[in-house]
């Protein structure tokens, strides 16, 4: 690990100030994924300002009609907080289907967005890697891709977003909200807050340096009674998605009239089923059209030569998670074989 500069933030203000004055210094919260990147000299911040000490950003809260969740409050409180776990079980599945009961602990709302991927070429700083330093090439796009994207990738990075978090906060269509310079507000909605790589892959998301996430808002969620999250990964515990599914619906009667889908392990952010969500309105929540829907959505799907088999996992765990919201329980997880 390499000499750093360390502030201890007293507001939220002086933070800021520091971290936009200097294009390398960076925010510390948990710090669970940010210390091993500077361990593995991925990350060489010139400053880290915790931002630990900022309680305010630690609050659960109503507002309106909603919930706004603090960006410094931990995983593990969120996911266990009795407002989340009865009016957004899905966001409260998703969290606890992650990482470790430490991790969960230590992690912060806001680092958990900001995680960047566990591509092992990104990792390793011996081999080219376009997010890691522009312009020195894409190992993964020729080499062993076998857990990368399937949708949404470019020749620069086949990368995938590693949260399980984002993806049930995709489906529930929730808001950033950030501070910036000038104590300037900016809400960003979170199917706009991460970026595919496109011409610039080192670019994660779509604030600007030096904004601070303070909080995730939550608009009054209909679909909770009917929702799911499954994780499918190659070991039962600590291991990252190969694919997830966070899915949510509403019906009436005998048919569907509201439902989100959004997939982890398959895309550079947390991907939003946007034609398999249109594909099932006004249709029966029946195991056939769950299947249909799937397959409408991956027939936009471009493998790459080592991940042709996502595509089928993706599909059957749609069907499967969208089978499992519509009997309104808990969140699963999948033990796939060795690809």
């Amino acid at each position: 690990m390499r000499p750093f500069k360390f502030n201890n933030a007293s507001n939220s203000a002086g933070a800021i100030s520091v971290v936009s004055a200097d294009l390398t210094a960076r925010y510390l919260g948990g710090g669970t994924n940010l210390i091993d990147l500077m361990k593995e000299d991925v990350m060489q911040p010139s400053e880290l300002v915790d931002i630990t000490r900022l309680t305010n950003f630690s609050e659960i809260k109503k507002v309106g009609k909603g919930l706004s969740i603090g960006a410094m409050a931990t995983n593990a409180d969120t996911a266990n907080d009795e407002r989340i776990r009865q009016n957004y079980p899905l966001l409260s599945m998703a969290i606890l289907s992650g990482a470790s009961a430490q991790i969960r602990n230590m992690a912060t709302n806001g680092g958990n967005l900001l995680q960047r991927t566990r591509c092992s070429y990104f990792y390793d700083v011996s081999m080219p890697c376009n997010k890691r330093k522009p312009g020195s090439g894409c190992s993964a796009f020729q080499g062993m891709n076998k857990g990368h994207a399937i949708f949404g990738w470019s020749e620069k990075c086949v990368a995938t977003h590693p949260s399980d978090m984002a993806i049930a906060l995709a489906a529930l269509d929730a808001v950033v909200q950030v501070e910036g310079p000038g104590n300037a507000q900016r809400s960003i909605p979170f199917a706009d807050f991460h970026r595919l790589p496109g011409e610039q892959p080192e670019m994660d998301n779509n604030l600007k340096h030096g904004e601070l996430i303070t909080s995730i808002y939550l608009s009054a969620d209909r679909l909770a009674e009917k929702s799911y999250y499954l994780k499918i990964r190659e070991r039962s515990s600590y291991a990252f998605a190969l694919v997830s599914v966070a899915a949510a619906l509403e019906t009436n009667g005998d048919s569907i009239t509201d439902v989100r889908i959004a997939l982890g392990g398959v895309a550079h952010k947390p991907w939003r089923a946007r034609t398999a969500e249109q594909w099932l309105i006004g249709k029966r929540p029946t195991e056939a059209n769950f299947i249909a829907a799937a397959t409408a959505e991956l027939k936009n799907a471009k493998p790459l030569q080592h991940n042709q088999y996502k595509i089928g996992l993706a599909g059957k765990a749609i069907s499967r998670a969208m089978e499992g919201a519509m009997q309104g329980g808990s969140y699963g997880t999948m033990e796939a074989s060795n690809k």
